[in-house]
């Protein structure tokens, strides 16, 4: 993969023609573009199904833990988006923390989003303001709007293999 800088009126351009949750930029100019799918970085049909079947297994017991989470007192209480979305992160960690590790890689375009080390995020912008995710050993960066709180999550619970119904009602309590 490369990476490419976009200009803001590209990017979102861009986001704006997303035909589902998860499609990558890639797919989206390959549709646009009207190029052929490139089939040489796809894996093979019987991979994919494996691991969906996995993290659909794993998904669906840890599913429960984020519902007592939207229920829970304590979150509808929190009056700041950040101890809300501290709350979530620590959730999600609890429900699924092998899979919350593969899906922290996730990162913006210039900023990483978590590390295990609050240096990492301060290395990669100097406003991050790293917080630690509570009982667990990521820092994840704070100093963001709400919206783009809601897309790490979401971006986060997608790599996690989470449904987007159940990404839509999460994102929706930050």
């Amino acid at each position: 993969m490369k990476t490419i800088e976009v200009d803001e009126q590209i990017y979102r351009y861009i986001a704006s023609r997303t035909l589902h949750i998860g499609e990558s930029a890639s797919d989206i100019l390959r549709r646009l573009l009207a190029l052929p799918v490139d089939t040489s970085m796809e894996p093979t049909v019987s991979a994919v199904l494996d691991e969906k079947t996995e993290v659909e297994s794993i998904t669906e017991a840890s599913t429960d833990v984020l519902t007592k989470l939207i229920d829970d007192a304590q979150l509808a209480k929190e009056e700041s988006a950040i101890a809300r979305f501290m709350l979530i992160l620590s959730a999600l960690y609890r429900a699924q923390p092998e899979v919350f590790s593969r899906g922290a890689d996730i990162k913006g375009r210039k900023r990483i989003y978590f590390a295990e080390d609050p240096q990492a995020l301060l290395d990669n912008g100097k406003t991050t303001k790293p917080k630690p995710v509570p009982e667990t050993p990521y820092w994840v960066i704070t100093n963001t709007n709400t919206g783009r709180k809601r897309l790490i999550i979401e971006q986060l619970m997608q790599a996690m293999g989470y449904s987007a119904e159940t990404i839509a009602e999460i994102c929706n309590k930050v």
